[in-house]
């Protein structure tokens, strides 16, 4: 486990698209922990977005949410200006908001292919587009001795990896996100590290999923599933870890990618 008691991002302020709750939540939490000012941004949780706030106060840090659609162009333009009056700048930024869908390939629609690309895909360009003008990047030919740093988190998949034939257009989603981090790292290089994360089966506790997690514990070398804990702690590691580190996708995923 990463020691957060010695507050290695205390300083710096976070941003987490989709973070109200699950994944985002507790990468928001874990950021915190490690002394982040977090903002959070939601869509339709609001209530779950305030308790997010709430939550991530007590850990003595500067907390905010954001409504935005990352699929919308003016709304990420307008939360991305909110975010920079109220955060001041954003050294971290974490593109986790996205959308997950099962369904059988023959029975695929255009317009479910193009909501779910509109989420996993455009959304991390849309918002990582318009978070660089407050990301504190230097200046072609500046002179500074010590450029800013930053760092970009993306919520990749196991999905992106391996294909799942019932989830097509959710996986080549985040495939595609793969890519756009690869290319982000070498375009944004050397101001802003890029890097993804890539999460296997994730047990969130949801009573739906029970049997499912079951039988994916039983397919992974570690016998088990991941908690959101462990993802939390992979994006904080890509949080504070060296700028050199860049264009990398971390599946965590327990060995079921083997």
């Amino acid at each position: 486990m990463l020691d957060l008691s010695a507050k290695p991002l205390l300083g710096k302020t976070a941003l987490l698209t989709g973070a109200a709750r699950r994944l985002g939540r507790a990468c928001a939490l874990t950021l915190a922990r490690a002394g982040a000012d977090v903002g959070i941004t939601f869509r339709t949780s609001a209530r779950e977005a305030q308790q997010t706030v709430v939550d991530l106060s007590g850990f003595g840090v500067r907390a905010f949410a954001f409504h935005c659609d990352v699929t919308d162009e003016a709304s990420v333009r307008a939360m991305i200006k909110e975010a920079g009056r109220e955060l001041g700048r954003i050294d971290i930024l974490v593109n986790n908001a996205a959308n997950y869908e099962t369904v059988e390939f023959e029975k695929l629609t255009v317009a479910q292919w193009d909501s779910i690309f509109a989420s996993n895909t455009r959304g991390p360009f849309l918002v990582t587009r318009e978070a660089l003008k407050h990301m504190g990047r230097a200046r072609p030919g500046s002179a500074a001795k010590s450029p800013p740093e930053a760092k970009i988190i993306n919520m990749g998949s196991l999905g992106g990896i391996q294909p799942w034939p019932t989830h097509a257009h959710y996986s080549c989603s985040k495939a595609a996100l793969h890519m756009l981090t690869k290319v982000m790292a070498k375009a944004l290089a050397p101001d802003v590290a890029v890097n993804a994360v890539a999460p296997g089966m994730i047990d969130l506790g949801e009573k739906s999923a029970a049997a499912f997690m079951r039988k994916m514990a039983k397919q992974t070398p570690m016998l088990r599933n991941g908690h959101a804990e462990e993802i939390a702690e992979a994006v904080t590691f890509f949080a504070s870890a060296p700028q050199f580190i860049t264009g990398q996708i971390l599946v965590v995923d327990g060995g079921l990618s083997l």
